[in-house]
């Protein structure tokens, strides 16, 4: 047993008293509702935190529409990108610190939290920082005539929208939060972020540590509580833009409210049912590798895993023997033991959707590995491979959200596209092949917001990330995030 000492101030954040961050200081409401924060190795309560209440919420957006309109507007698009870096040398230097809050509350092992949801958070702070000082309008000449010698000119403007309220996930609250706040603050917006009633406390100490960094009172708040607390905020005449990261039923859900509230602008980045496709050159053991890393990280939580196998026929049986002795091969245990590859479910709602899953895998399917719980206490359960009856399977088209692989053999190329392209989800979608010139053929061939090539759900700042059809609307990263949360004015003057 290698499991990590929980350090003294990790110890110390879970007997605090915790309910949300308002205007750079912890606030309380004892009349809120109590969640408990559940530790899913266990299925015990390890802290507890107390929901805001609709006053709450009031308060928090008038916080961050004063510093919108007084520090913020006044913070130099320089020193912005100064702040966020300083935020990003806080969260490396208590890097240890969020990563076992992280895993403690959401089962994410110790090794990806920190490899993955730590040191990422300040990778994406630092790039975006990089933008703060690149948001530019343009200068044209218009071609209108003049009538006594009058000369004209315009200019565009790219202008911070306003407030905005980030819906973040249970699956990676630290990062997905991160990148919510710093597209907003990049752009001279300022947030309030509500994070997921299952993992509320990680962004209240990124929060606290902002605060730290310098960047002034007000510009990110932190309110937590259920579904209601969300809605609120949604609906907010103050709130100028909604950028959520969920499920597609929830995701279209908030997309209609922010519609419904005065044409609020939403980023939604949803679901998938991501397929991955094995062409008949692929090298099977370095595939299987790349699609259990893939897969199976975080327990296959990733909006991007891939979740559809499509096979080339004459390997479709290696392939599926392989990628079972794999996944039996993974250690599954605490996440905070440093040796565990395979952790538990995020909480016990989404286990028990899982284990029907299961259930209907057992019953209908040919299962190669796995589709059952592991252990008696906590979340646990297989990596799981099953085989397609065909592919109308339903397998192959309602998104689990977790560790279920489910392969299908295929004969040519184009009848992989169609299987491919046969979703209403069109998150991201991977090849794996040595030929390149089949996979450059492919790929415009996909409909799919991001296609990889020989590997899978890896993502970068530098590359926009956004899905087609029923996996959202908007792109994150890139340059791209800058239209999301910015107005273009556009200025006309005569001389």
């Amino acid at each position: 047993m290698t499991n990590v000492s929980i350090t003294p101030a990790v110890q110390q954040f879970l007997q605090r008293r915790h309910g949300s961050f308002i205007a750079g200081r912890a606030v309380h409401d004892e009349s809120g509702a109590v969640i408990e924060v559940i530790n899913p190795a266990t299925g015990e309560a390890i802290a507890a935190v107390t929901g805001a209440s609709a006053a709450q919420v009031e308060e928090a957006v008038a916080s961050a529409r004063a510093a919108f309109e007084g520090s913020w507007a006044q913070t130099s698009p320089y020193q912005r990108g100064v702040l966020l870096n300083r935020l990003a040398d806080l969260i490396e230097q208590h890097g240890e610190e969020l990563a076992q809050l992280e895993s403690l509350c959401s089962g994410k092992a110790i090794n990806l939290a920190r490899g993955l949801e730590v040191a990422q958070s300040a990778v994406f702070l630092r790039y975006f920082a990089g933008w703060a000082t690149k948001i530019n309008g343009e200068t044209m000449t218009p071609s209108l005539p003049s009538m006594a010698g009058e000369q004209y000119m315009a200019f565009t403007r790219r202008e911070p929208i306003g407030v905005v309220a980030g819906i973040v996930p249970w699956n990676f609250p630290i990062m997905i939060g991160i990148w919510k706040i710093a597209s907003a603050l990049t752009t001279g917006c300022t947030v309030v972020v509500k994070p997921s009633e299952f993992t509320p406390l990680t962004l209240l100490r990124v929060a606290e540590l902002a605060i730290e960094a310098g960047i002034p009172a007000g510009v990110i708040n932190v309110i937590n509580g259920l579904g209601s607390v969300g809605q609120q905020l949604i609906g907010h005449p103050r709130i100028s833009k909604v950028s959520f990261t969920g499920s597609v039923p929830t995701g279209i859900a908030v997309g209609k409210a922010a519609m419904e509230a005065k044409l609020t602008r939403a980023t939604l980045e949803l679901g998938g049912k991501n397929p991955a496709a094995m062409l008949a050159d692929v090298d099977i053991q370095s595939a299987v590798q790349g699609i259990v890393m893939a897969a199976f990280s975080h327990q296959g939580q990733i909006c991007a895993s891939p979740e559809r196998l499509y096979v080339h026929r004459s390997i479709a049986d290696d392939f599926a023997r392989a990628l079972g002795q794999a996944l039996q091969t993974l250690k599954i245990g605490s996440p905070m033991d440093e040796t565990v590859h395979f952790g538990p479910l995020a909480n016990k709602p989404h286990y028990d959707k899982m284990l029907a899953f299961f259930a209907r895998a057992q019953a209908s399917n040919t299962v190669i590995c796995g589709a059952r719980a592991h252990g008696d206490k906590g979340y646990f359960v297989e990596p799981t491979v099953i085989l397609a009856n065909g592919a109308d399977d339903h397998f192959l088209h309602e998104e689990t959200f977790g560790p279920i692989i489910c392969i299908l053999p295929f004969d040519d190329e184009q009848h992989l596209v169609e299987l491919m392209n046969d979703s209403p989800y069109g998150l991201g979608a991977s090849i794996w092949t040595n030929n390149l010139s089949k996979a450059l053929s492919l790929i415009p061939k996909l409909e799919f917001g991001t296609v990889w090539v020989n590997m899978h759900t890896f993502l970068d700042p530098a590359v926009p990330f956004g899905g087609t059809k029923a996996s959202g609307l908007g792109r994150e990263f890139g340059s791209a995030f800058i239209e999301d949360y910015t107005e273009l004015k556009s200025v006309m003057i005569r001389y």
